[in-house]
């Protein structure tokens, strides 16, 4: 049972509660290392940002985060599943992707301070570790390598998205991303 001072129950913007806890599991390193998001870092680096990520947890149903509303933080994604999807002029939600386990969102509102670009719903109980803009600039101040890498591993994965929208968009069949 974990202490409930390291937990507190919180209300997201869909209505569902959830607890928030900080990480500090050990065996997150291997996850963590596999994702995009965190690939290249040496291990006193992962252990810095591992110690800023703060664990949410969210219930079917659930907004994570709304389009328009501001951010100031990113998720990476532990367990469950997710769907992005946009209001279009009409009004009506069109689906963009899905997100399951080693995705990452949210980054954008990090690097050029703008509202949610999207809605992102839970589709199954999802946990999802929390880095905030405060705590990025934090590990920038604190190990400017690791920051440098981790800016790396976000625009890497902003152009794979990019190329993909671009080929969705031209009609291009794509299959492995290449």
């Amino acid at each position: 049972m974990r202490n409930p001072s390291s937990a507190q129950l919180a209300v997201n913007s869909g209505g569902a509660y959830h607890h928030t806890m900080t990480v500090s599991s050990p065996d997150l390193k291997a996850f963590l290392l596999a994702t995009p998001f965190f690939g290249g870092l040496t291990d006193p680096s992962l252990e810095l940002l591992i110690s800023m990520l703060v664990e949410r947890n969210f219930d079917i149903g659930a907004t994570v985060v709304a389009e328009d509303e501001p951010g100031r933080s990113m998720f990476i994604v532990k367990s469950g599943r997710l769907a992005v999807s946009k209001r279009g002029n009409s009004g009506s939600v069109i689906p963009i992707s899905g997100l399951g386990p080693g995705d990452f969102f949210g980054e954008m509102t990090l690097i050029e301070m703008q509202s949610r670009s999207a809605t992102v719903v839970a589709e199954t109980p999802t946990v999802l570790y929390e880095l905030t803009a405060q705590k990025l600039y934090a590990c920038y101040k604190a190990d400017i390598h690791a920051y440098v890498i981790v800016l790396q591993n976000i625009n890497r994965e902003l152009c794979r998205r990019l190329r993909r929208a671009d080929n969705r968009i031209t009609g291009h069949q794509f299959g492995d991303d290449n």
